[in-house]
């Protein structure tokens, strides 16, 4: 018998590796391992990598289990779901994998300029609607440079087509450097063991026969960022646990 949400929510309050900080943006709440993460928790100078979205947390579990030599920090609001990898590394004894229970838009807050080497977004909503909330916008790209190493990686994994445009032509518009792009990452010869690790809700996308797309990019730490003026044709399936999108044509 599955454990119900409460039991979960008292076992990620007893993780020794689970930082749980829902705040909201009016809160001012100080952090205090905000830039010292390395020397406070994993105690070691290696590079950090962030999940933003991380949902069950396969993707940082799976990545720690591939770079013992890197430490991983999965981050999402829904404790629920967190804990399937919470619990998974703790059981495993992994010492490079964390999670950080927060809000996204005040990720700025819990590190530091210079403190992270790399983000995962890993299959996030695309947000269509509202350009500010989508994980590629201006908006959230100014707040990954107050804490991404100069010239820092970004990965994006998606289902969503709306969302791979979106971020190629926000590349395009600001001229960022990108290392790979491909539409569809299973049947183009790149899904090495890195890329392979799959998701719970990826697997169900590809029994859907949805393409899975990936795009690796850099973030260098100067310059104006701007949004890419251009209407994008939306997605036309609903996506598991995201808002129905029939009755919606284009976005800017």
């Amino acid at each position: 018998m599955s454990k119900g949400k409460l039991a979960k929510f008292a076992d990620m309050a007893s993780y020794p590796h689970v930082f749980e900080y829902p705040y909201s943006m009016v809160d001012d709440v100080p952090f205090e391992m905000k830039g010292r993460w390395n020397e406070s928790f994993f105690g070691n100078d290696r590079p950090i990598v962030l999940e933003l979205g991380c949902g069950r947390g396969e993707y940082t579990v799976g990545l720690g289990r591939l770079f013992p030599d890197k430490n991983f920090i999965g981050v999402d609001i829904k404790g629920a779901r967190m804990w399937a990898g919470a619990t998974d590394s703790l059981a495993a004894g992994m010492k490079n994998v964390a999670f950080l229970r927060t809000n996204i838009e005040i990720i700025d807050r819990f590190f530091a300029a210079n403190e992270v080497s790399e983000i995962w977004l890993t299959f996030s909503d695309p947000q269509m609607k509202k350009a500010t909330k989508r994980l590629t916008s201006t908006w959230f790209m100014e707040r990954y440079r107050r804490f991404l190493k100069p010239d820092g990686i970004i990965h994006l994994k998606t289902d969503s087509n709306f969302m791979f445009t979106y971020t190629r032509y926000m590349i395009e518009k600001n001229h960022l450097p990108a290392d790979v792009m491909t539409e569809d990452l299973y049947h183009s010869g790149m899904a090495d063991d890195i890329l392979s690790i799959k998701t719970y809700y990826e697997q169900q996308w590809l029994e859907r026969g949805l393409n899975i797309k990936y795009i690796k990019f850099h973030l260098p730490a100067e310059g104006e960022l701007h949004e890419p003026d251009v209407e994008i044709e939306l997605d036309e399936y609903r996506s598991y646990n995201r808002s129905k999108r029939s009755g919606l044509q284009t976005s800017k």
